[in-house]
């Protein structure tokens, strides 16, 4: 059956229905380019046909995209030249929607044709606002819901479909460039209002109709002689200057490190000096070019394909459905605050259990503050905020947990006082009721201990600041069973989060990576490398932030506490280092960070950083010479990317999928790179075993090569070709 079916209406208007067959949202796909093209030719031939409107079988939405799969299909039918097939796929794609844009004129007088209009019941993303964007006029629904937008570049590429060149020449690159090189997307009137669809409309098949009928004029004006680019081209002096400014915004934004926004800045520069055909193949070459780079294809793995798997629950036991209906949130500080958040607005009622009923509403009055902003910003009607808010029950009372199916505890960080609460706790909830610990760095097998029933007792670590983070990490302990896993699971979905699940180990694996990170930094900041450096070097590889600003962050005391806390665990073990010389030392100092207004940055008095303090080096000196900024990098990475390793040897990770995308959405690790495997995967195992001793040799044993890539780059694999069946890897 065809994705796209063609009916005829008494007055002779066509209507094309786009209705993905198995989806609940459309998707484009080769086949799909195919039936509409076929149809498309069924119009321009019927002279019973007077011309179309182009529309969706799915309720509320028109489509989310492309079906990046079919990217991979083009490039494996050039064989030995992927690129090729990658370009001729692309032009295949832009045939089909030129042909609806010209819709039958004469080339050269531009008369005839039949007008091709396109109604959008809601959410139109990539492929989805690129074909809408090739006909002649878009009619949307008004759907405040409704998501209208060009995302691609949030996933490595940019909009290939004709997208970035129509855009462009339709509203002008200024007003482009926000939609294109950040991802903006906006409701139905504010696209509108920006130039990007026609009209907004309580009956926009109606009315799509009816215009269809008018005998409007419906060349492009880009296909009109004597068309000026909105905003002027790049030789006029206004355009001059709107290009300047988007180079330097790109390079401020991205730090050089995105191959697509270049590269698209590049295909809207020169195919706004030539005509609209050649424009169309300019941006085909740039975007094969960037679909060849091995950081978009990592990307698109990573932050599409399998983090929609892992939000669909890829690794989610074959149990019956654990949706959680009340949950108890233990603790109502910062991070117990966050939770109850997000589980209220998911609609789940709330239990916010603190020992002071002023600490308990202190913590409700979190989400009462976030409701507000949403009212003000017109982003939550008062109904919506009061419903949201009464489903949060803040209180001392325990006894409210009796009929919880999930409890959350987020009380301090200390093994004593979480097992006193896992014992007063389950003598109330349900028997059936699962237990989840929120805790950072503190085994769960441990705190299981504290249990009676410890099949139910699982990690759930959220991200602060819980509102925004994306990732949660599920940490399975030695006896967790796998209904508290597939509670975990689908509570994560409800609040619309990516999971990872991993398995129990000190510091599991988010901050098992990220220790090192800071801890690499600091020590160098302790051996005399500039702060500035440090900081400029992490953001040259795209982390968001750099090691000595993270720092800061996250607090100076709370590493000191961590770092002592492993110690005493480890014993004789543990891996002595500047790095705690500096921290301890700065603590001592009273410069705990950001939340103190003072720590390796100084502050002013509404915790705005200065500038770096100066006093630091007064206690660890700047080298006379200081170090390359490679090398510097390799340090950050490698601190990293060995302990992603060490966490797949020790099965703490069971899917180098979860490693990925965790490590993007946790911390920020090189977007670009989709994830450390994928980016030892692009250097390659040989050259990260080389690089390993080098800096083994230079820096210490914590650089030492793990066996598993030593083995891997003796037989020149690949962690996705070794373990990518075994981890379902796209």
């Amino acid at each position: 059956m065809s994705d796209f079916n063609l009916s005829v209406d008494a007055d002779g208007v066509g209507i094309i229905t786009w209705d993905t067959q198995g989806k609940s949202m459309n998707v484009m796909t080769e086949q799909g380019f195919n039936d509409l093209n076929a149809i498309i030719d069924t119009v321009l031939g019927d002279d019973a046909i007077k011309g179309a409107v182009i529309t969706s079988g799915k309720e509320g939405s028109f489509a989310g995209g492309m079906d990046l799969n079919v990217l991979a299909e083009m490039g494996a039918r050039g064989g030995d030249n992927p690129a090729q097939g990658m370009f001729d796929g692309t032009m295949s794609m832009h045939a089909v929607l030129r042909k609806i844009e010209r819709a039958g004129m004469e080339p050269k007088t531009n008369k005839g044709g039949k007008p091709i209009a396109c109604v959008l019941p809601g959410t139109a993303l990539g492929i989805g606002l690129e074909l809408p964007l090739s006909t002649h006029r878009i009619f949307a629904a008004d759907n405040p819901k409704a998501k209208i937008g060009l995302p691609e570049i949030m996933v490595g590429i940019f909009p290939g479909g004709g997208g970035t060149t129509r855009m462009v020449r339709k509203m002008g690159a200024m007003a482009a460039f926000p939609f294109l090189l950040q991802g903006k997307m906006v409701d139905p009137k504010k696209a509108k209002a920006a130039g990007i669809i026609d009209e907004v409309s309580e009956v926009p098949m109606a009315d799509a109709k009816a215009w269809v009928l008018s005998s409007p004029k419906i060349v492009k004006p880009w296909d009109e002689k004597g068309y000026k680019m909105p905003g002027g081209d790049p030789y006029h002096p206004a355009g001059f200057m709107t290009f300047v400014g988007a180079s330097a915004m790109v390079n401020a934004n991205t730090w050089g490190v995105y191959p697509a926004a270049k590269a698209l800045l590049s295909a809207v520069y020169e195919g706004a000096q030539v005509p609209f055909d050649a424009a169309i193949r300019i941006e085909a070459r740039w975007f094969t070019n960037v679909l060849m780079n091995p950081s978009s294809s990592a990307m698109i793995r990573s932050l599409f394909i399998n983090k929609e798997a892992l939000e669909k629950g890829a690794n989610r036991p074959d149990v019956p459905d654990q949706r959680v209906k009340k949950v108890g949130v233990l603790g109502a500080g910062m991070m117990g605050a966050g939770i109850a958040l997000v589980s209220a607005k998911a609609g789940i009622d709330v239990v916010l259990i603190d020992t002071t009923q002023e600490a308990a509403d202190r913590g409700k009055a979190y989400s009462e503050t976030f409701a507000a902003k949403g009212v003000s910003r017109k982003k939550l009607t008062e109904e919506a905020k009061d419903a949201m808010l009464a489903k949060i029950n803040a209180t001392t009372d325990l006894n409210a947990l009796s009929d919880v199916d999930l409890i959350i505890e987020a009380v301090f960080e200390d093994t004593a006082v979480k097992a006193e609460m896992t014992k007063k706790v389950e003598a109330i909830i349900p028997e059936d009721a699962i237990f989840a610990s929120n805790t950072s760095t503190l085994p769960i097998t441990g705190l299981a201990e504290a249990s009676v029933r410890k099949e139910q007792f699982i990690g759930i670590h959220f991200f602060s600041p819980v509102e925004k983070m994306a990732l949660v990490e599920i940490i399975k302990g030695n006896e967790t069973g796998p209904r508290a896993v597939a509670k975990a699971l689908d509570y994560v979905r409800q609040i619309k989060k990516t999971p990872i699940v991993v398995n129990d180990e000190r510091f599991f694996y988010a901050n098992r990576c990220i220790i090192p990170y800071i801890n690499e930094g600091v020590m160098m900041a302790g051996e005399g490398v500039a702060p500035q450096l440090l900081d400029h070097a992490a953001q040259l590889l795209g982390f968001p932030v750099g090691p000595i600003q993270l720092v800061d962050e996250t607090s100076l005391d709370l590493g000191a506490k961590i770092a002592k806390a492993t110690m005493a665990a480890m014993g004789n073990a543990y891996p002595k280092s500047i790095a705690d010389d500096v921290t301890f030392w700065m603590v001592d100092e009273g410069r705990f960070g950001r939340k103190a207004k003072a720590g390796f940055f100084d502050y002013d008095e509404k915790g705005k950083r200065l500038g770096y303090w100066k006093g630091f080096q007064d206690k660890f000196p700047l080298l006379e010479e200081q170090p390359d900024v490679t090398e510097v990098q390799h340090r950050l990475i490698f601190s990293q990317v060995l302990e992603a390793v060490r966490a797949l040897e020790a099965d703490v990770l069971e899917d180098i999928r979860e490693g990925d995308v965790g490590a993007i959405l946790g911390w920020g690790f090189m977007p670009w790179s989709g994830g450390p495997f994928s980016w030892l995967d692009i250097v390659g195992a040989p050259w990260a075993a080389a690089k390993c001793d080098e800096l083994t040799e230079k820096f210490g044993d914590r650089f030492a090569c793990p066996p598993l890539l030593r083995e891997m780059a003796a037989k020149n694999q690949t962690f996705y070709g070794r373990f990518g069946a075994a981890s379902k890897a796209a």
